[in-house]
């Protein structure tokens, strides 16, 4: 019965309130990296005690009910993330080439293997790499602003 009551915590909590503001503001390389510092952090201190993750991980592999929840917080995070991936690309600072539904994938798929293994380890070593290769991938980084010498600039630094 102790998944039942996880099940109806979720059931309200699917707007991944834990993550807000950052996982609706994914617009920008400088955004993705507040959001992961954000995941990282709070993974960590919740620990054993991740809700998420004990959902996804444990509790959803119990009953067609339990996956159903699961499902449709995947499913939720997911189309966030790839909102997050196209606003990133159409700003010129992810990979344009990526495919955005499998990106946010991805890394959804890397947060709950390194959660899976923070569960069982203690360490969220591997949730930080995985999560930071994923980034690391996506985010390209922003170029370099061409600054044209004018004739004021040359005199002034002679």
């Amino acid at each position: 019965m102790q998944w039942h009551t996880a099940m109806q915590r979720f059931r309200s909590r699917t707007s991944f309130d834990d993550q807000e503001p950052y996982l609706s503001q994914l617009t920008s390389r400088s955004a993705w990296i507040a959001w992961r510092d954000l995941i990282v952090r709070t993974y960590r201190d919740q620990g054993l005690h991740c809700p998420l993750a004990v959902l996804i991980a444990d509790i959803g592999r119990y009953s067609p009910d339990a996956q159903a929840v699961s499902a449709h917080l995947v499913t939720r995070w997911q189309q966030s993330l790839r909102s997050g991936i196209e606003s990133t690309q159409a700003a010129g600072e992810a990979d344009p080439d990526l495919n955005p539904e499998l990106t946010a994938a991805a890394i959804i798929a890397a947060i709950e293997g390194g959660m899976t293994i923070l569960l069982s380890t203690g360490s969220a070593e591997h949730l930080e790499a995985g999560l930071n290769f994923c980034l690391d991938r996506l985010l390209v980084e922003p170029p370099l602003k061409s600054h044209t010498a004018t004739r004021a600039d040359l005199t002034a630094s002679v």
